[in-house]
């Protein structure tokens, strides 16, 4: 870098020049003084080519004179700075959990840690503005850029050094409709549970749905890059988590909306240690899961040997099974009684016709379902059109009486 600095900074040796950053690129504007008669730019594509030489020279200079990314150790001193404001700033009542995020390892390189999530509790919506000016010391103390996002009733706050970022800072306030009535003292009114699958694709989809202001069943799908994310946030706003968990369909290919059939899934002919460890890798990348329910699974629920060697490792990990019946031949639901599981089937699927109207339709009929038989299942998806209907039909279904709860509260 010295040597570059004084090649650069030598009057008699270097041209003028100035770097003008533009929109997509970055410019060189170079003095004719400095273009000799019989040079570079008076040969055939000269001028081409001495540009080529002074933005190689450029892109050297500043990369080299940017500030170093973070080490693990600097990245981890930070972290422990943003815990111990937002500790004191809650008067240390927070809960606050730290999620590192890695790089895979590859050509033969180890994992790598790339940044850390840090997901922050607020019992106080008050105290977002002190953690928020806490948060603005340290990334200027550690000359850290900072940049805030709201959604879904979450402020992130991201937080990067030359445009690598190194700590996404989840801050969530729990719903306070959470502090509702125990189910017990409601056991009168017919009890609704909404699913929604799918979740873990779309992180504008999952603001939407977790602003919502009303309890949901938040079903996510391992092994995507906002499985971890939108577990952490969903669990931490007060909603319950499960694990959507991919089992093999009877055709093969594509799933809706263009979503690819999952490279890691429950397929006819597993044993029991295959389906152990499948299951394992999955609940590791969709935390606080505390049931499951299937995703696709027309082949797979329909075939009792899979059915009765996931079960005790359902079991085993204290989680309920909703069978989602993808089909009328389905084993799971009786799989799962006789394994001792807690478990309960889907009565309505709420967005097969992906309308508006359709969808209140479907819901209507899921609360005609609930006040008939005590109780039902509705599951839907993360569409525009199923939240648009959720946020209108059911503060309607609950000031007729329907009690909103988690599926956890259906099974048997």
């Amino acid at each position: 870098m010295a040597d570059l600095r004084g090649i650069l900074a030598a009057p008699s040796t270097r041209p003028n020049i100035r770097f003008q950053p533009t929109k997509h690129k970055v410019r060189a504007v170079i003095p004719k003084a400095f273009m000799p008669e019989g040079s570079l730019f008076d040969r055939p594509g000269g001028a081409a080519a001495a540009f080529v030489a002074f933005l190689v020279i450029a892109i050297v200079f500043f990369a080299g004179c940017g500030k170093k990314p973070l080490s693990k150790a600097e990245l981890r001193a930070v972290t422990d700075e943003v815990v111990s404001a937002a500790q004191r700033v809650t008067g240390r009542k927070s809960e606050i959990t730290i999620r590192p995020e890695v790089q895979p390892p590859g050509s033969g390189a180890p994992a790598e840690l790339t940044a850390d999530n840090i997901y922050i509790s607020l019992a106080d919506p008050s105290q977002a503005e002190a953690l928020k000016q806490a948060l603005a010391e340290i990334a200027r103390r550690h000359k850290l850029s900072i940049a805030e996002s709201t959604a879904g009733g979450m402020i992130r706050y991201d937080f990067s050094r030359d445009g690598n970022r190194t700590h996404a800072i989840h801050v969530v306030t729990p719903l306070a409709v959470r502090s509702r009535a125990p189910v017990s003292h409601l056991r009168g009114n017919p009890q609704l549970a909404i699913i929604l699958d799918d979740m873990g694709h779309d992180r504008a989809a999952a603001d939407s749905l977790l602003a919502l202001p009303f309890p949901l069943t938040i079903s996510v799908l391992p092994h995507l890059p906002l499985s971890a994310e939108v577990a952490e946030e969903a669990y931490r706003r007060g909603d319950q988590i499960l694990l959507h968990l991919p089992m093999e369909p009877e055709a093969e290919g594509g799933g809706p909306e263009g979503v690819t059939r999952e490279e890691i899934e429950l397929r006819v002919g597993m044993n029991p240690d295959q389906v152990n460890s499948a299951l394992e890798g999955m609940l590791e990348t969709v935390p606080h899961a505390a049931g499951v329910n299937n995703h696709e699974g027309s082949r797979a629920t329909a075939d009792l040997p899979l059915m009765q060697a996931l079960m005790p490792a359902l079991r085993e990990r204290n989680l309920f099974f909703i069978d989602s019946r993808t089909t009328a031949a389905t084993v799971a639901y009786d799989a799962a009684e006789r394994a001792g599981v807690p478990a309960a089937s889907r009565k309505v699927f709420l967005d097969d016709t992906p309308s508006k109207e359709a969808i209140l339709a479907q819901l209507e009929l899921a609360a005609r379902d609930a006040s008939r038989d005590g109780s039902a299942i509705a599951i839907g998806h993360p569409r525009p059109a199923t939240i648009a209907a959720l946020a209108q039909g059911v503060p309607e279904l609950e000031s007729r009486g329907i009690h909103l709860v988690f599926a956890s509260e259906l099974v048997r």
